[in-house]
């Protein structure tokens, strides 16, 4: 499944354009306090320029050679890195390891718990990892299921400290089909 970065970032900068708020996920990633954000599944690298804006030291990690090249267009300072999560191993932990804009929908379904594994393993010992995505909908691997997604976190030594259903922590709902969860170090 490849994506055209300069598209996908279009549709960002025309809704900040108009006034929207694009900048939730970085928002929420900030009100804890972190020093180092790994980016997983970064995209055009939206999220993270932000969080540098704020001076937090951010690594940006996309498999799909099309958005890193527009990350890298957009912030060239930036440390980007073209790679699948699933195998990732950078060597390093951060504050806080971030997967927005759906990433386990992008991942097939075998490859899910690898994925929140070597996502797991870059989290430091008192960091978290923070994630949203659209619950019971398929992005053509397979809709992620909560209680999977729970339990394959709790396998790598994560457990669930909060769920919202938006960005800004409106509380969870269910119907709203949208899971904003902060899991933590056991």
């Amino acid at each position: 499944m490849g994506f055209d970065g300069k598209e996908y970032q279009s549709r960002f900068d025309s809704l900040a354009a108009q006034g929207k708020d694009v900048h939730g996920e970085a928002t929420l990633v900030r009100s804890f306090l972190p020093k180092s954000v790994l980016d997983a599944g970064c995209g055009t690298g939206r999220v993270a320029r932000e969080l540098a804006t704020h001076g937090i030291d951010v690594v940006g990690v996309d498999v799909d050679h099309s958005m890193i090249t527009e990350a890298r267009r957009l912030e060239a300072s930036l440390e980007w890195i073209e790679h699948d999560l699933v195998t990732l191993r950078l060597e390093r932990t951060f504050d806080v390891v971030l997967l927005a804009g759906n990433v386990p929908l992008f991942c097939p379904v075998d490859q899910r718990s690898a994925l929140i594994g070597s996502c797991a393993a870059h989290i430091g010992d008192e960091g978290i990892m923070i994630s949203g995505f659209q619950v019971g909908i398929d992005r053509g691997f397979g809709a992620v299921d909560l209680k999977f997604f729970d339990a394959t976190c709790e396998a790598s030594n994560l457990e669930l400290v909060e769920r919202f259903s938006t960005w800004d922590r409106q509380a969870f709902d269910e119907d709203l089909r949208y899971a904003v969860s902060v899991h933590a170090r056991v």
